[in-house]
């Protein structure tokens, strides 16, 4: 890296207040970099470079946006291996899910370089003789993008992307977690032929940087995610300013295990759903909602599915779950084990701090029984490699528990039936249902969002992404008669 400082406003990286260390989860003896905290004078500078580049970079036109975004939709995807190892180290995900995080990043930008050219309005027919009438999208402004640490890479990406593809500046804040996984995405926009002050990179904590951030009228937009209680802060700040807001929240995510399933199947997916990403998820299946008929021979496998993953270092051959990202949130986990046990849920394996050759914040995946959906285990979004298994004796008793939940991100069903499965799309209230799919894994080119308190505002991803990062402008033309 160049200048890895964690601050790059107005084409210059500067060196911040204060610096932070990075620290890897999987060995902490391993510190990874120091990284630059902005102060609020930086914040302001950064807010004003992209009021000022903003229409230049608009005025580039489609052609270059494109040209932009394809080349770093590209480097991303030909790095993968390099900036997935980044990623890993820091973040804690096993290299492989880091190597296709930053692919995927990549491909989230190389599909917006197409959606440049693909900015099309609309012509409408005036009700008033000799008028003509025009609709077009334009760029909201300048966006601020306020990003979590659990998809460093690819988070940011789905947000930045979008944003620099329909014309806006973006002043992007991301997680103190990852800022190493930051600084790797900024420098491949940084070399880009683009005004100064188009796309700026500011770290620092959230309560100082991202609420003075969040709060400022220089924003004409806010993409976040992360917890619901930090989002509706946010969305309090934002109705001051009227600021245009896109969130996207916490999750308590179901998956229905009928007695028609595929038993094999339904575990592999379970598991995968569950524990992927260490459970570092918004989308991981936190509750498994599952038919009594069967219950003990389903909840049999999926412990013995979760003994045999091999927990350890993320960079090293064979790991199935890295460590959790941080020694605070170790320390939520193994609270939410307690409280389970106290409500008087049945842990039958993991829930336990792991020993390994390096010193980390390593936990086995945990399997909860006899849990009722009214316990904070399946009320309450852990964000850990938990899960919680709830026997219901019918359909629609299971589809009821499922829709049991302020939050509504994304639900599965494992099924043989045609009938149910149809059902299920139709009357599970969530933004994403998947049906013999695990409930993690979303494609780039279609919309992502949810309902309840995981989401708020337009949706993220697709096409869809233009009704956030653009504005809607009508023109009435009349011409006049030629002489």
């Amino acid at each position: 890296m160049t200048n890895p400082t964690g601050i790059y406003i107005d084409g210059r990286w500067l060196a911040g207040g204060s610096e932070i260390d990075n620290i890897n989860p999987s060995d902490i003896s391993d510190v990874i970099g120091r990284y630059g905290q902005a102060t609020g004078d930086q914040l302001d500078e950064a807010l004003a470079a992209a009021r000022k580049a903003q229409p230049l970079w608009w005025a580039a036109g489609v052609q270059k946006r494109h040209d932009v975004l394809m080349a770093i939709g590209n480097e991303l995807m030909a790095r993968a291996e390099e900036i997935g190892r980044i990623v890993s180290r820091e973040e804690g995900k096993p290299l492989a899910e880091g190597k296709g995080e930053v692919y995927r990043a990549g491909q989230f930008f190389t599909y917006f370089a197409a959606e440049a050219l693909r900015l099309h309005g609309d012509l409408a027919e005036s009700v008033r003789p000799g008028i003509e009438i025009d609709v077009r999208r334009e760029p909201v402004g300048v966006v601020a993008i306020v990003s979590p640490w659990n998809f460093p890479v690819a988070t940011p990406a789905w947000k930045i992307a979008p944003a620099l593809a329909f014309g806006n500046a973006v002043v992007w804040k991301p997680a103190n977690l990852t800022p190493a996984s930051a600084v790797a995405l900024t420098e491949i926009i940084a070399k880009q032929d683009i005004p100064a002050g188009v796309f700026n990179l500011v770290t620092g904590p959230g309560r100082a940087v991202g609420q003075r951030l969040v709060e400022s009228a220089g924003v004409d937009a806010i993409s976040f995610t992360g917890s619901v209680p930090v989002g509706r802060g946010i969305a309090a700040a934002a109705v001051a300013n009227m600021t245009k807001v896109q969130m996207e929240m916490g999750s308590k995510n179901p998956m229905l295990v009928m007695d028609d399933a595929d038993l094999e199947l339904a575990v592999a997916h379970a598991t995968n759903a569950a524990f992927g990403g260490t459970g570092q998820k918004c989308t991981a299946a936190s509750r498994l909602i599952v038919h009594e008929k069967i219950h003990d021979a389903f909840v049999e496998k999926l412990v013995a599915a979760a003994k045999a993953l091999k927990v350890g270092h993320a960079l090293e051959d064979g790991t199935q779950i890295g460590p959790v990202v941080s020694d605070t949130q170790l320390s939520q986990n193994l609270d939410y084990v307690q409280a389970g046990k106290a409500e008087g849920a049945e842990l039958l394996c993991g829930g336990e701090r792991l020993n390994r050759s390096t010193e980390g914040y390593f936990m086995s995946p945990a399997v909860f029984v006899g849990t009722r959906n009214d316990m904070r285990i399946n009320r309450e979004e852990m964000f850990a490699p938990i899960t919680c298994v709830i026997k219901a004796g019918s359909y629609a008793e299971a589809l009821s528990i499922a829709n049991d939940s302020e939050f509504g991100l994304t639900a599965g069903i494992m099924t043989r039936s045609l009938s149910r499965a149809s059902h299920f799309r139709a009357n599970m209230r969530a933004g994403c249902v998947m049906v013999n799919l695990p409930t993690a894994g979303t494609d780039y080119h279609v919309p992502f969002g949810g309902r309840g308190a995981s989401s708020f505002g337009p949706r993220e991803q697709g096409r869809y992404a233009a009704e956030f990062y653009t504005t809607v402008k009508t023109a009435y033309v009349a011409a006049g008669a030629p002489e």
